[in-house]
């Protein structure tokens, strides 16, 4: 039986040809919609510098706290106070912390002492924090984190307002000349590219717990992290979940507000870190799983697609036209949000970084160890 054909063209073909532009399509409507939101996105700077707690789970940060808790102490920021909860630490970290309250007034130090019957995660020291803070705006990082500048928590807290009780912020990796290094900040980049574009069009899922501030009040109306406190990680994204609602949230994104970290040295610590942030993945919403998933998923289809059509001479002017036009919309929106995000050297091979990602993103995901009991440290 032969086929029907059109235009010289059979069914089949037609089918790749209308495939190849749908997935187009997608990309272009994303990028647009959602990357073009951080490629022109604009600090604003509101009239509102409310009194902050800044809170900071610690465990075993000796060496940390020594080295960076100082340039979170000394933030240029009229009131403000710092608790550090020093949470089962079995190094000097008590000892540090003594010290440092003493030349500090505005640090606090709560310390957790070490019990078989406590959890190693955050969630304990942030609850006793929390309801222990003066203020009602929070901001939260970690030991191992540094603010870009000393204007950072100015920068973080102005954007509380009586209608904007979250706000997300960013937490990149501090660059290094090896190859886990590219890894690492890249698929921090993207994640961030994520949740700030996504929150920025109205469906916000995520923030980072080294770089991220909501009021107490919201927490309390939430019952704190009681839906998901049997597992370690979800402090940050679904307790997002669970309380951005109505517009209640902004973003950060200025680089003076950045909060920089040491990324992880080998790659088994990167996989065991990249196993506890997954432990939350599975309970996401099917919306927020498939609106994760659409991006990369028609980003692979459209070079699949463009390639059978390549390689079994299904190919016209309008077809390479479109794909052409497609690489080049996305390259620039998305290098200009790259820059935007500290990854400028990602830039120039855009395109091959962008389709490594989608590749290589999902096989991290299904081979690593999602336990939920992911040690923290």
């Amino acid at each position: 039986m032969e086929m029907l054909e059109i235009d010289g063209l059979n069914w089949m073909e037609w089918v790749f040809i209308y495939a190849f532009y749908t997935f187009c399509v997608v990309q272009i409507i994303w990028v647009l919609y959602f990357f073009a939101r951080i490629a022109f996105h604009k600090h604003r700077v509101n009239s509102s510098f409310p009194p902050v707690s800044v809170i900071i789970a610690a465990r075993n940060e000796e060496d940390n706290l020594f080295k960076l808790l100082p340039s979170v102490l000394e933030q240029k920021y009229d009131e403000f106070e710092v608790i550090v909860v020093n949470h089962q630490s079995s190094d000097d970290s008590s000892h540090v912390l003594k010290a440092m309250a003493r030349q500090y007034p505005h640090l606090k130090v709560v310390e957790i002492e070490r019990s078989k019957h406590l959890r190693n995660g955050k969630k304990l020291p942030l609850t006793i924090a929390i309801k222990g803070a003066s203020y009602n705006h929070l901001l939260f990082t970690d030991a191992d984190c540094e603010p870009a500048s000393q204007l950072w928590l100015e920068q973080m807290a102005n954007q509380f307002t009586k209608k904007k009780e979250i706000v997300l912020g960013y937490g990149p990796y501090r660059k290094e000349k090896t190859w886990l290094n590219k890894i690492i900040r890249l698929d921090t980049i993207m994640i961030a590219l994520n949740y700030l574009s996504l929150a920025k069009g109205g469906l916000p899922y995520m923030g980072v717990g080294r770089n991220m501030g909501y009021t107490r009040e919201l927490f309390l109306k939430n019952n704190g992290f009681k839906s998901h406190y049997a597992i370690q990680s979800g402090d940050d994204d679904l307790f997002v979940q669970e309380t951005a609602k109505k517009r209640n949230y902004t973003v950060c994104i200025s680089p003076s507000a950045f909060c920089f970290s040491e990324p992880k040295k080998t790659w088994s610590d990167w996989f065991e870190q990249k196993s506890r942030h997954f432990t939350t993945t599975e309970r996401y919403g099917v919306i927020k799983k498939t609106l994760l998933g659409i991006y990369p998923l028609t980003l692979i289809l459209m070079y699949i697609s463009f390639a059978t059509l390549y390689f079994n001479n299904i190919m016209s002017w309008w077809i390479a036209g479109v794909f052409i036009g497609v690489i080049l919309v996305k390259w620039i929106l998305q290098g200009m949000s790259f820059v935007k995000l500290a990854g400028k050297d990602f830039v120039w091979l855009m395109p091959l970084w962008d389709l490594f990602y989608a590749i290589f993103s999902p096989i991290v995901y299904y081979t690593s160890e999602k336990s939920t009991e992911a040690k923290w440290k």
